[in-house]
């Protein structure tokens, strides 16, 4: 009997990164009594001095791990990735259609740790499901700030021939390896019939406030 790919395995960071559409006693019941606290390119910016996820009235997300957790699964680049993207955390422009999308969350180390100046390389399909492959539209890279935070504004991304909805990203500590992978959202009807889908991957808290998609997401790395 082949494995259910629809039920991802509940850590308490996973538990913790969902918490946030959980009414407060069953994340408290789930998390009980010891939940911790809180290069690809060349850095060429200052860390902001307020977390990235806070800027903008979007509250950050949970900074949750467990010592020794899973760090997040790797995943095909694709062959869509260009390097050398411009750094910018909005990846919105003139002419891009479809439903805004503003996704935080953080950066952490297995054993808890934020990962301050990490490399966060973003890029993904328009609302159409269609890649630029001659420039940079729907492509930035970014640094989390000293908690570890970012902040991603975007569009929903679209669905093309054998993917379900997803986003794509490079994630890189200061001097440490690259993880390549992706971002999916629940819910897809073409979840279960994609090959490369993963749900450890799933946005968490994902909602519509005022027209815009809002999510969350934890990266763990290996320490």
């Amino acid at each position: 009997m082949s494995p259910d790919r629809s039920a991802p395995r509940l850590t308490r960071r996973r538990l913790l990164q969902l918490g946030l559409a959980l009414p407060l006693p069953m994340v408290l019941a789930a998390c009980d009594d010891d939940a911790p606290t809180g290069p690809a390119a060349t850095p060429t910016t200052a860390a902001p001095p307020t977390t990235a996820a806070a800027a903008g009235g979007t509250l950050a997300p949970t900074p949750a791990c467990d010592d020794g957790d899973d760090p997040t699964p790797a995943q095909t680049e694709g062959p869509y990735f260009t390097p050398d993207s411009p750094e910018r955390a909005s990846l919105l422009e003139a002419g891009i259609g479809g439903q805004r999308l503003v996704v935080a969350g953080t950066v952490l180390t297995t054993d808890c740790r934020p990962v301050q100046r990490a490399l966060l390389d973003f890029w993904q399909a328009d609302d159409a499901g269609e890649y630029d492959n001659q420039g940079y539209r729907l492509r930035g890279h970014q640094f989390s700030d000293t908690e570890g935070g970012w902040r991603l504004e975007t569009v929903v991304p679209g669905v093309y021939s054998g993917r379900t909805r997803h986003i794509h990203v490079k994630v890189q500590a200061p001097d440490g390896p690259v993880l390549t992978t992706q971002l999916y959202f629940p819910g897809e009807p073409g979840n279960d019939s994609d090959g490369i889908f993963q749900p450890e991957l799933v946005l968490g808290d994902v909602r519509d406030s005022g027209g815009t998609r809002q999510g969350s997401f934890t990266f763990v790395l290996e320490g």
